[in-house]
């Protein structure tokens, strides 16, 4: 598996001139990721039950399913949430079903096929839903006083650029096809140019973990990456030498944070108990704690046309 995985990233880059030692470091890069990853679904059952034990007692075991769009590399993003599921499970008395997918798209189909309750997912897979699949805004994380964040466009500081201009002829990572801040961004900035990242860039390539471009910047496999604000302030906060040798040579404009969404499979009293959950968390001093940890102050219930300003670049690249 991590070797058809690695070959799958491989063929994924564009490369017109990349030396050999760094096409080495991406795969030993992709091949560390790989072996952190989770199992699939996780199970946090605050009734200490057995699954088998669960299962003869459907009214015991009848889990919420949540799944987490990679923002992160697949370990950190189950280990940055873990907390939140056991709340959420110890405070509705169900227990949590974890799923894991690499791709925004993928989590965005189970949510459509209404195979999970909730989910956190990107702003900009949060545009790309199918809304007449009854998928719904949950609620929206509010961060530095603001339901809003932004890309970043970051370059290694051995690379000599001040603008996203001077990236031109450059490595560049994007994180996934459906990131607002990790794909989405840069296109709209080449349109700009009226250029393709084929004409613009030397070579590009997705790395599905806003961490694993930063990582990648900051070993100097690629020169620039666009990527989530939220992520690299996090890894400022806790993992300052991760961000070492990179530089901040864009911000974008404030979009609409990337939300939770309940999908059409949660239904009645449940539902409106797992809202009610995330809108009072920060007066929980537990879970107020886990939101700290975050570097998240609250959750509101958000509004959909904070997110036109992305719905509006998307069409512009229509265009």
């Amino acid at each position: 598996m991590i070797i058809l995985l690695t070959l799958r990233l491989i063929l994924t880059l564009r490369i017109k001139q990349m030396k050999l030692l760094n096409l080495i470091i991406v795969i030993l890069i992709v091949i560390s990721a790989c072996n952190r990853k989770p199992r699939e679904v996780i199970e946090i059952d605050q009734n200490n039950r057995t699954r088998q034990e669960a299962v003869e007692d459907d009214t015991i075991y009848n889990p919420l399913k949540v799944a987490v769009s990679a923002i992160l590399s697949p370990r950190e993003t189950y280990e940055s949430y873990e907390k939140i599921f056991k709340y959420i499970s110890d405070e509705m008395g169900y227990p949590i079903e974890f799923h894991q997918r690499k791709t925004y798209a993928e989590i965005n189909q189970m949510l459509e096929a209404g195979q999970l309750d909730f989910a956190f997912i990107c702003t900009g897979a949060y545009v790309e839903l199918d809304y007449s699949k009854d998928v719904e805004l949950l609620a929206v994380p509010v961060s530095a006083g603001k339901p809003y964040y932004n890309a970043y466009i970051i370059a290694s500081e051995a690379f000599a650029a001040e603008s996203f201009e001077d990236l031109r002829g450059s490595r560049f990572a994007f994180t996934d096809p459906l990131s607002n801040t990790g794909y989405l961004y840069a296109l709209h900035r080449l349109k700009d140019f009226n250029e393709t990242y084929d004409s613009f860039f030397e070579s590009t390539m997705f790395t599905y973990g806003h961490d694993i471009s930063i990582q990648l910047v900051a070993k100097g496999v690629v020169d620039a990456a666009t990527i989530n604000q939220l992520i690299f302030d996090y890894l400022k906060v806790y993992q300052p030498e991760r961000i070492e040798g990179v530089r901040i040579i864009e911000v974008s404009p404030d979009y609409g944070n990337p939300p939770i969404v309940i999908s059409q499979r949660l239904k009645g009293e449940k539902r409106e108990q797992l809202k009610q959950l995330f809108l009072l968390m920060h007066t929980n001093t537990e879970a107020s704690s886990i939101l700290d940890d975050l570097l998240v102050d609250r959750f509101i219930e958000g509004e959909d046309e904070n997110y036109n300003s992305v719905r509006e670049m998307k069409q512009r690249l229509l265009d």
